[in-house]
């Protein structure tokens, strides 16, 4: 049995940040039922890649779970939520702020009609505040948390991450919020509760010494690509071959390892950048005598000289490089799922890893309304209020 058997999700959200909250709480066994427009259906079905018409993000994004289709603009869509809502354990929605409200699918409406109801609600700026009402992708979170402003070469435009982080990290905040909810209602026999998630504190929060910095000194942390300011050495340094590697010899006992492994006892002897902030203030001298090292290697050669010595290290992975990776491979990151049209697709596997109650692929990513006859058979409710 699996850690969430039993709980029961109402997935109101699309494309991403919802979404990816229903696909976590899926892969460990909750029954998410996944509400889509009729006719349509979410939108990620047709974003990026598409084989046989259907997005493969969307076999991702989307397994494990149930669809079925209404039309919220309706009262019998709406009355449809509220026959569901009677039996569910979460919702999670991540529609612009008074959208249910004006459905009559706010929560104060489904509280009352459950008190027992958890309901996670994911926007772009959080459910108050003068920006509340604003349209907020993950991108404008990014922006506003502080990482675009920080992300890619110095003096040059910034750039994005290559994936919507932002969404992602909302979606991961949210389902903190749901479990940490589910735990003090179960435990405490309270009653559900609501959360809410905004895109750009999920982004801000892991924003490390940003603000303090600013705060006690004024600094504003700046671009600079490939480095960590602040911590010295971490850097990608170039090869001989022209492939990068990462080195990471920040630790006070890992840089004296990594000096002595290129040959520059004198740095790895030298009191004044014993610690950090010597380092720091000397972090140029240092860089170039690891890629004056580097440079007459090749990357395989730099990276098993300091595995040798016990110094962190890596080079820069492209999908390739992941799709065949032995340390993938033997951790089922790697992992072939099922497909609506009956082809495997390779997907990647499950996070964390639960020692008792690990998650799993049980099913596919539905087909739009797949389950919509199931979820509103003889009996359903054609009206409840």
């Amino acid at each position: 049995m699996q850690a969430l058997h039993g709980l029961k999700v109402i997935e109101m959200g699309q494309l991403i940040a919802g979404p990816f909250a229903g696909k976590t709480l899926a892969d460990f066994g909750a029954d998410v039922i996944k509400v889509e427009p009729e006719g349509t259906g979410d939108p990620l079905r047709k974003w990026r890649m598409l084989r046989d018409g259907t997005s493969v993000w969307w076999e991702v994004q989307s397994r494990n779970k149930r669809s079925v289709c209404l039309n919220l603009r309706t009262p019998e869509g709406q009355d449809a939520v509220r026959a569901l809502v009677v039996e569910a354990d979460v919702l999670i929605e991540n529609f612009r702020p008074g959208t249910l409200e004006g459905w009559g699918l706010g929560w104060d409406q489904l509280h009352q009609l459950n008190p027992k109801l958890i309901m996670l609600r994911i926007s772009g700026y959080g459910q108050t505040g003068p920006y509340r009402d604003r349209p907020g992708f993950g991108v404008l979170g990014e922006a506003m948390g502080g990482l675009r402003h920080l992300t890619g070469e110095p003096g040059r435009v910034p750039v994005r991450v290559g994936v919507s982080i932002g969404d992602t990290l909302s979606a991961l905040h949210g389902v903190i919020g749901v479990l940490t909810a589910l735990h003090h209602r179960n435990m405490n026999g309270g009653e559900g509760q609501s959360i809410d998630v905004a895109l750009y504190e999920s982004v801000f929060n892991v924003m490390e010494s940003l603000l303090p910095e600013y705060d006690a000194f004024g600094a504003i942390r700046e671009r600079a690509g490939s480095a960590l300011p602040g911590i010295a050495p971490t850097n990608a340094y170039l090869c001989s071959d022209g492939r990068y590697v990462l080195v990471a010899g920040n630790g006070d006992s890992i840089y004296r390892r990594l000096m002595r492994a290129i040959d520059r006892a004198d740095l790895a002897d030298d009191p004044a950048l014993a610690q950090n902030d010597g380092r720091v203030a000397r972090v140029d001298e240092i860089d170039t005598a690891i890629e004056h090292w580097t440079r007459q290697r090749s990357r395989e050669e730099v990276l098993s000289t300091l595995a040798a010595a016990g110094v962190p290290a890596g080079h820069i992975y492209s999908v390739e490089d992941i799709a065949k990776d032995p340390q993938y491979l033997a951790r089922d990151m790697i992992v072939n799922s099922p497909t609506s049209d009956g082809r495997p697709l390779k997907v990647p596997g499950i996070v964390p890893k639960l020692s008792a109650t690990p998650g799993r692929i049980t099913h596919a990513a539905p087909k739009l309304g797949q389950h919509t006859a199931d979820l509103t058979g003889e009996g359903w409710p054609t009206r409840t209020h």
